[in-house]
């Protein structure tokens, strides 16, 4: 085995007694950064154990039990966590993992330490989770459940055009002559997926709402069949794509809801054939009917949206988007985001919002360091922030809000000043006419520059995303300096800290879970 292999196994190793064993573990899937677990009985799980298992970035409880690892080790410790939970089950004697419960923080005085600041970042975020699970906020979870998992292969694929688009550019001006043959090669691969995503995105509608997946992907099929052209809808023919993946959406929770109508009612012995026949066919004619052209007017209207917003209001909408992102960040509602992004990439190839939400990762930097420079008695808070900013700087934001801003307050405030600032100025440049765009989604801050795109040419892209990117940042920094804390604040968490337990290993303190801004 290689050494890079025995480090995922490893890892995987020590997180899994960390969660209460595999008999605890009902689920395990991961995004891009995360490793999501369903678990039988959360308190089962050592959440302070879990922060200082050295890879670990940080976690998060939420509908899905969250383990922060990053992007690349996360899709590599995955299925060796897998393979040890399904060894352990297979196991007869699987012996019962003891739990402890998560320390709660101390609510007689204000946090002072790293381990401090997380558990009380972790207990805020956990009492507004209560407060807003609402039907419609964990609807909108659901939601980005579906789209989730397609992230990998838009960042793949979107990576891929990028640098076919680059090679067009060069072959077309008389260079590199001899990749022209490749440029159809490579806009094969980027194209591919996204002129099926509609199918993808049907099958993932129906296993997260709990109808039989193929069945979804079957009707959202639908959409992107060449056939469709003979189809007319008040006296329109209709478009292959036509809705695209809002159309998929919709088709797939129509089969969700049909297929579980059907289930309650056929006999069991016709089951197999009445219901798949009955699911399709409903659930085809009204997508034919009815969705596609609705979805395909919806879509465009959000294409047109976008693109007005930031031509005639760019500056006051890239404040106002830049400043309310970190806050979705923190209710985990920004992914509900994902339809819209998908359907811009869809529709122009690029989606032109992400840049400008991505500001809001660079304003929590800039609060960070200001934090750092401000506290310069509080070791462990400073060391868990060196920890953190790497990668708050690729975007990955949350070590940084649950380890240090959010549970400090004010700094989480000025902090989304900062990214308001960073927003206006791309939102500015947008409606100056240069906007700025990504082909894909997921990634965020530095890491974002492979992927973007823009009406100006590349390097004027990468320099308008790079300055607004500087602008967050000393925006940021700026105001959480001078207004960040009160004497109070500062007295208090500078306050000389004895050498001990308290100032080991702060750098994982911080829960998070591994979404971009």
């Amino acid at each position: 085995m290689a050494p890079a292999q025995d480090k995922n196994d490893d890892l995987a190793s020590a997180l899994l007694p960390l969660v209460g064993g595999a008999r605890n573990v009902t689920a395990v899937a991961h995004c891009m950064t995360r490793l999501r677990l369903g678990l039988r009985d959360r308190s089962l799980v050592q959440d302070e154990a879990l922060r200082a298992v050295p890879g670990v970035l940080g976690v998060v409880a939420d509908d899905t039990y969250q383990i922060v690892l990053g992007p690349g080790t996360v899709a590599r410790v995955t299925p060796e966590f897998e393979r040890l939970v399904e060894s352990e089950r297979g196991a007869a004697a699987a012996a019962t993992t003891g739990a402890t419960e998560a320390t709660k923080p101390t609510e007689a005085q204000p946090p002072t330490t790293a381990e401090e600041l997380a558990a009380h970042g972790a207990a805020i975020r956990a009492a507004q989770k209560r407060r807003n699970a609402t039907v419609v906020k964990l609807f909108l979870r659901r939601i980005a459940g579906v789209f989730v998992p397609l992230i990998p292969a838009l960042i793949g694929c979107g990576i891929v055009a990028g640098i076919n688009g680059l090679l067009t550019n060069l072959v077309s001006a008389g260079h590199l002559t001899w990749a022209a043959s490749l440029v159809p090669a490579l806009a094969a691969i980027a194209s591919g997926f996204m002129s099926l995503i509609a199918v993808f995105v049907g099958i993932n509608t129906a296993k997260e709402f709990g109808g039989t997946p193929v069945l979804g992907g079957a009707v959202a099929a639908i959409i992107v069949y060449a056939g469709v052209a003979d189809v007319h809808v008040l006296g329109r023919s209709l478009s292959p794509g036509q809705g695209g993946v809002l159309g998929a959406l919709g088709a797939a929770l129509l089969a969700v809801r049909v297929e579980r109508w059907c289930r309650s009612r056929v006999p069991e012995s016709l089951d197999v054939l009445v219901t798949p026949t009955v699911t399709v066919l409903l659930s085809g004619l009204v997508t034919l009917f009815g969705l596609m052209f609705l979805a395909g007017e919806v879509s465009q209207a959000i294409g047109s949206a976008a693109n007005w917003l930031l031509s005639t209001g760019g500056l006051v909408a890239g404040f106002v988007l830049g400043g309310l992102f970190l806050p979705l960040v923190m209710l985990g509602l920004h992914q509900a985001l994902i339809p819209i992004h998908t359907t811009l990439i869809e529709q122009q190839g690029h989606t032109v919002l992400l840049p400008i939400l991505a500001m809001a990762g660079a304003g929590q930097v800039g609060a960070a360091v200001a934090v750092y420079v401000r506290l310069r008695r509080n070791t462990s808070l400073r060391k868990t922030i060196r920890s953190a900013l790497p990668a708050g700087l690729l975007g990955i934001g949350e070590p940084l809000i649950y380890g240090v801003s959010l549970p400090l307050g004010r700094p989480f405030a000025t902090a989304c000043v900062g990214g308001a600032f960073g927003g206006a100025f791309v939102g500015a440049v947008a409606q100056s006419g240069d906007a700025v765009g990504s082909t894909a989604i997921g990634p965020s801050g530095w890491a974002l520059f492979p992927l973007l795109q823009g009406s100006a040419g590349l390097a004027a892209t990468v320099a308008v995303y790079g300055a607004g990117l500087l602008v967050g940042y000393v925006a940021g920094f700026v105001v959480t300096y001078f207004f960040g804390f009160s004497k109070r604040m500062l007295t208090e968490l500078n306050a000389t800290e004895p050498v001990g337990p308290a100032t080991a290993e702060p750098t994982r303190s911080g829960p998070a879970k591994a979404t971009r801004v």
